[in-house]
């Protein structure tokens, strides 16, 4: 996978601040989608799935079409012009002014603030969500209004592709005004040193928010890629085994579908290939754009996991926690976790024999509460004798029944999550994310989080035509 830049950028508070490179993409206007509210109760964290954006307005077709009247560079004025420069609003410059564009540009810019501002409260009684939670409700529900249909190997909609660039680099802004001030040392003229505060995009912002924009562009690229193939889809149950198309000689191949490609996901369309199967040229560019996607996904996943693991843990999902953390797990695991002398999470995993998504996750919740709960005993004050006291003096801290138990869950956490990559949000992290307060935190968690589910639905997409092909061949053999 391509290395991924970061980049060195001054950063000043007040009117002299200059924008981010990273914060201004080429964009062009084009037709929102339709509003759907969400509730400040509901929160769907899924990494495939969401509701559609409430963060896309409906507007007039031909005022936002992309053969509509571009901006002039004459009918804004400076700072106005800079604004919707930043915020991916304002992209062509021709020679006839249009205010009224500009005008409708301004309100929609205003409306979209205005609604994160409210809390995704529209009454503006002040029971809105927090505006990290606004946000990343946006940004997910964005990606699923940009990406929630688009379910095959091929480039993504021009329109869609403007939009997501566009709504993407407005939400994202935001994070150009997330700074930390340091202290430098500044030589006057006269030669005498000072300190002053200065102040730079927060550290992991500036780490992490020009990696995932890296990864994003990657991952458009390689839809783009996909523009010319030698398959093709059909919609399920439209063509039998052995029909064909009108003026088409090839056969309609549909086979068993892949682990990651449950029975009951009726609605993902069939992947058909040529009688002979696809050329030895296709089946490598199929190999290495999943080979990149599959990087990019676990590159995507490392800062959302690194992200998570530094926000703050509720209370009251502490307060919800068992006394015991053999009551989550349940008394097999107990068993299996604490007598073991050398303990394998692969092996245990293999013999609980995990059947479907929601198994998987709602072990998940069981392991990583059952971590917390030996965690929070493992740092609890205990009452101790002398004699006790002085056997722990000489043993090791690491030989504690808790600390080892939680040390092996959460080993087993970890390889539940690495062989079922698309699972949901565990209650922990949707808990972390709904009382989270940090709107930079919320920002790199949500986005980190979408382009790891665009990253896996392309590598299984090219899994689904990589499998059919093999099948066609061993059907002609």
């Amino acid at each position: 996978m391509d290395n991924i830049p970061s980049t060195d950028e001054s950063y000043d508070v007040g009117y002299g601040y200059q924008p981010s490179p990273s914060s201004v993409d080429d964009q062009s206007p084009t037709e929102t989608t339709g509003l759907s509210t969400l509730s400040g109760n509901s929160f769907a964290y899924c990494r495939t799935n969401s509701e559609t954006s409430a963060f896309s307005e409906h507007t007039d077709e031909n005022s936002w079409s992309e053969t509509g009247s571009p901006l002039s560079s004459r009918s804004l004025k400076s700072p106005t012009r800079a604004v919707l420069s930043r915020l991916g609003m304002r992209q062509h410059k021709t020679i006839a002014d249009d205010p009224d564009t500009v005008d409708l540009e301004l309100e929609l810019m205003k409306e979209r603030f205005s609604k994160l501002l409210l809390g995704e409260d529209m009454s503006g009684g002040g029971k809105g969500v927090a505006t990290a939670v606004t946000i990343s409700n946006s940004i997910t529900n964005l990606y699923a209004s940009v990406f929630g249909q688009h379910q095959r190997l091929e480039p993504l909609h021009p329109d869609k592709k403007i939009m997501w660039k566009r709504e993407m680099n407005c939400l994202l802004s935001v994070c150009d005004y997330i700074v930390e001030f340091v202290s430098t040392s500044q030589m006057l003229q006269d030669g005498t040193t000072i300190e002053a505060l200065t102040s730079r995009p927060r550290s992991d912002i500036h780490i992490n928010l020009p990696a995932l924009r890296k990864l994003d562009t990657m991952l458009l690229e390689i839809l783009d890629s996909f523009e010319a193939t030698e398959f093709w889809y059909a919609e399920k149950g439209s063509m039998s085994n052995n029909s064909t198309r009108a003026g088409s000689f090839r056969k309609i191949v549909q086979v068993q579908p892949q682990p990651q490609r449950k029975e009951e996901k009726w609605w993902l369309p069939v992947v058909c290939v040529p009688s002979g199967g696809i050329t030895e040229k296709e089946r490598k560019h199929l190999r290495h754009k999943r080979d990149c996607a599959n990087q990019i996904h676990k590159a995507a996943m490392a800062i959302n996991s690194s992200i998570l693991a530094e926000m703050e843990i509720p209370e009251s999902y502490m307060t919800s926690l068992p006394k015991r953390g053999k009551a989550s797990v349940g008394d097999s695991m107990y068993r299996h976790m604490y007598s073991a002398e050398k303990f394998s999470p692969e092996q245990l995993l293999d013999s609980l024999n995990i059947s479907s998504e929601h198994e998987a996750l709602e072990l998940a919740d069981k392991v990583e509460a059952s971590m917390y709960t030996w965690r929070r005993k493992s740092c609890l004050p205990q009452a101790k004798s002398s004699w006790i006291m002085v056997k722990d003096l000489v043993s090791d801290d690491r030989t504690d029944k808790n600390n080892v138990l939680a040390e092996r869950a959460e080993s087993l956490l970890y390889c539940l999550k690495q062989r079922y990559p698309e699972l949901s949000q565990t209650t922990l992290d949707t808990s972390k994310i709904h009382f989270n307060r940090d709107v930079g935190k919320a920002i790199l968690e949500s986005y980190s989080r979408v382009l790891e589910s665009l990253a896996f639905n392309i590598v299984a997409w090219i899994e689904d035509v990589l499998f059919v092909d093999k099948t066609m061949k061993t059907q002609e053999e």
